[in-house]
């Protein structure tokens, strides 16, 4: 049959039922499939095959890492207010010099307890760098404290064999996990001091940390416990369906 014996009306009918068909059998495969990874076990507050897609997601982001890379440095005239985003941990308000840092060293039943002082007396680092919140707002911030690393040198310099590291606040109410690479890395700080002011309490003073390297849930406030770990520590936004690496 020659194109011009083709009935027009015909032929559009024709198309609209087999792309109805193509259409419904592919709702059809799409509810299916949606249905069954709904259905798997959870992990973390996730469908495993979710869990799985962030946890190699995580692997291959942490594979292209390197210790060397620095995330932008900025102006003081760039520099912003950060909101205070999240209470969580921050209910026990506790005054600087009450204040104690419970540090647990790497493979050792040595426990330390360490004041601000102790803190203030490494070489303070100060840092203009983008807090990035996992929410897709980001903000330029100046940070006053001292480098993880210049930390751990000082009082756990074998810590840094550990693969993690968890911290958490002083009530454990908040509490998150960090390789030790990125824990390391020269933009990851201890913090006591933000837009060259003291730390307040809704930005989790006395001492909170930030990473350049992580979103901003990794940047936990009032830290209350250091330690260290070679198996992945428990990480709070990571049990809700959070990335656990969260890497940048």
């Amino acid at each position: 049959m020659s194109k011009s014996n083709v009935n027009p009306e015909r032929e559009l009918a024709r198309r609209s039922r087999r792309t109805f068909l193509s259409l419904g059998v592919g709702a059809v495969a799409g509810v299916a499939c949606w249905t069954y990874l709904r259905s798997r076990p959870h992990e973390g507050d996730l469908p495993s095959p979710f869990r799985r897609v962030l946890q190699w997601n995580g692997e291959l982001t942490s594979s292209l890492f390197r210790e060397s890379h620095l995330a932008p440095e900025f102006l003081p005239s760039r520099i912003e207010a950060l909101p205070p985003n999240g209470d969580i941990g921050l209910n026990d308000q506790t005054e600087n010099e009450d204040w104690r840092l419970l540090f647990i060293p790497h493979e050792s039943d040595e426990v330390r307890y360490l004041t601000l002082p102790d803190i203030r007396a490494l070489p303070k680092r100060e840092l203009i760098s983008e807090f990035k919140c996992i929410e897709g707002w980001s903000r330029i911030v100046q940070w006053g404290g001292v480098r993880f690393r210049d930390f751990v040198q000082r009082y756990a310099p074998l810590s840094e064999k550990a693969a993690y590291v968890a911290i958490a606040t002083p009530d454990n109410e908040y509490y998150v996990a960090l390789d030790i690479v990125s824990a390391l890395h020269a933009q990851t700080l201890l913090v006591y001091e933000m837009n060259g002011e003291p730390l307040n309490d809704v930005h989790g003073a006395p001492l909170r940390l930030f990473t350049s390297v992580k979103y901003g849930h990794k940047s936990i406030k009032r830290i209350g416990t250091i330690s260290f770990s070679d198996r992945p520590p428990r990480d709070y936004w990571a049990e809700r369906g959070y990335d656990y690496y969260a890497g940048l």
